[in-house]
């Protein structure tokens, strides 16, 4: 167990009676508000108040009134974690700009590259100090959040942002995040899902090694590499220890990766919605549902059909189905795939032959069980492989084409059939964006939302292929977004977490809370889509004939591009 949750202030943030009581009162409107709320007290004497309390009341149960007077003499509001910051590397015109033909998109730009400013943060020290009275983990240096109702730091978010401030020229900002999972890597041997110590027993999609790369690529630092490459596979070494699962195909057994988190309880910032969820569910089953609600929360992708264990119509799946444990996912594997590749190439560079054969050994029997796995002929793309059904899932979603982003595939003709797998589809008419799925459920991983990663992974693979119709695709799925991301933030003055592909477009919806403005990882694509495309892309919707034009020069611009 962390040492984090060894201390008696788990049983506040974490999991408890006092957690109980005061959630399933409701005393906020979002629970995630009272678990990121810093003691003003030890957690012992906090507890022992709370416990005479109990001791004098009727029934033990607190009533409302009782728990807002002991939480507001307790409690401080939460934000009270973080000093004034303004990153030091912050530059008013990078040059990326230069790239940007469009005079509103580059003006917009400039906006975007301004937002660093707004979103940075740097814990205060007393949080390392005495850990024992906050929620929030603490870290060494400044860094970014999502925004909005995110104040805290998240995993794979900061992929996306790190990629963000490398094009705003904020190397050292960017590098101090890094360094911060590291420093989470050292301590807990593995990166939590987000900087709250309830965070502590998931994770989030492995990104480190691809954020290690992509500051590599910016920076001459390879003493930073030769300093760090160790816990990079730890980091590693944690999703093959802890979350790995055998597959037999034929004859042959293969190692993959899926997210399992074996921890029951509701998750303790939405406690009452999971609590309610699971209210007509005996405990057995209602634990078992708990742990596979923070499974899929894991993902990154809470909720969505994905994870629904669906059932023959015309029952409908709904969340209380979520069965996230079943599912091997196509893009972890991917992720990890890339994750093998780099650390081979890394060892090459430090010159360690031995450790980047090991890694090489892996990357290629990663690579046979992708194709072995996920790759479906019939569809031409790879799927899901569902492990109760024994079969793969054949519902869209943009993660199937995770591994064209990677390059974790061998047959060079995967891209044009990944053209054919979209082009059979549905999701093209969307042009807002691509949907996250085909499902109308109500969760915010569905349609009708659309979400900046699986725009950029889905567009950057494709854009790197050698089909030209690839490209193309790629390009439009460009267009499209930032045309979307471009109206709204016109309309609103905002950028937002997610998009809706439905209609003229508006903000996302649906899920467990308000769509959120800010937004980290949606800054950093929409910066990375201006940096490939700044030359092509417009800020309206150009006319048929000019749009071809355009299409067609940036084709031929982009006909030798390497990633």
């Amino acid at each position: 167990m962390p040492a984090f949750l060894d201390h008696v202030s788990s049983q506040i943030y974490c999991t408890g009676d006092l957690l109980k009581q005061v959630q399933l009162a409701r005393l906020f409107s979002d629970d995630k508000h009272f678990v990121d709320m810093p003691l003003r007290e030890s957690p012992e004497l906090v507890l022992k108040k709370f416990q005479q309390l109990v001791n004098v009341t009727p029934g033990g149960i607190l009533s409302k009134k009782q728990l807002q007077q002991f939480v507001s003499s307790s409690f401080s509001d939460p934000g009270q974690e973080f000093e004034q910051w303004e990153p030091q590397d912050w530059m008013s015109s990078p040059q990326i700009l230069a790239k940007i033909s469009d005079q509103e998109l580059q003006a917009w730009a400039l906006d975007l590259n301004a937002k660093w400013k707004s979103l940075g943060r740097k814990i205060k020290d007393d949080v390392g100090t005495h850990p024992m009275l906050y929620s929030q983990i603490y870290v060494p240096h400044p860094l970014m959040v999502p925004g909005g109702r995110f104040i805290e730091y998240y995993y794979w978010d900061s992929y996306w942002v790190i990629e963000g401030l490398l094009l705003s020229e904020m190397a050292a900002t960017a590098k101090g995040m890094i360094q911060n999972f590291l420093y989470l890597v050292e301590r807990y041997g593995h990166i939590p899902n987000g900087g709250r110590v309830y965070y502590l027993r998931r994770s989030q999609p492995p990104f480190l090694t691809l954020m290690m790369n992509a500051y590599l690529t910016h920076a001459n630092d390879t003493e930073f590499l030769r300093e760090n490459i160790h816990l990079l596979e730890v980091e590693y070494e944690f999703w093959q220890r802890n979350r790995s699962v055998s597959i037999t195909v034929g004859d042959r057994n293969h190692t993959l990766n899926y997210y399992n988190v074996q921890i029951g309880e509701p998750r303790p910032e939405s406690y009452s919605k999971d609590w309610e969820l699971a209210s007509d569910l005996n405990e057995d089953a209602r634990q078992e549902l708990w742990a596979e609600l923070k499974s899929a929360a894991e993902s990154g992708w809470d909720f969505s059909s994905r994870w629904f264990l669906s059932w023959p119509s015309p029952l409908p799946a709904t969340l209380k189905d979520t069965k996230a444990t079943a599912v091997v996912p196509v893009d972890l594997n991917a992720f990890l795939c890339k994750t093998e590749h780099l650390l081979a190439s890394f060892y090459r560079i430090l010159g360690n032959t031995t450790k980047a054969a090991q890694f090489q050994a892996a990357l290629e029997h990663r690579l046979e069980a992708v194709q072995a796995v996920f790759w479906n002929e019939a569809a031409g793309v790879w799927l899901d492989f569902n492990l109760l059904k024994k079969q793969p899932n054949p519902a869209f979603y943009p993660s199937n084409l995770a591994p064209l982003w990677t390059d974790c595939f061998s047959d060079q003709a995967a891209a044009e059939r990944a053209v054919r797998y979209l082009e059979g589809s549905t999701v093209l008419s969307y042009k807002n964006g691509l949907p996250t799925s085909l499902s109308r459920t109500g969760e915010q991983w569905d349609l009708p939302n659309a979400w900046p990663p699986l725009q950029h992974m889905v567009i950057a693979g494709l854009a790197k292929s050698s089909s030209l119709r690839a490209k193309e695709i790629a390009f439009d799925l460009a267009q499209n977004w930032v045309r979307t991301n471009f109206a709204l933030y016109k309309k609103y003055q905002a950028m937002f977490e997610k998009y809706n592909v439905d209609g003229d477009g508006k903000p996302g919806t649906g899920g467990e809370y308000q769509v959120q403005e800010g937004f980290g990882w949606t800054n950093g694509v929409v910066l990375q889509l201006l940096d490939l495309y700044g030359d092509c892309l417009t800020s309206g919707s150009p006319s048929s004939l000019f749009r071809a034009w355009i299409v067609a020069a940036c084709i031929i611009f982009l006909l030798d591009l390497k990633w």
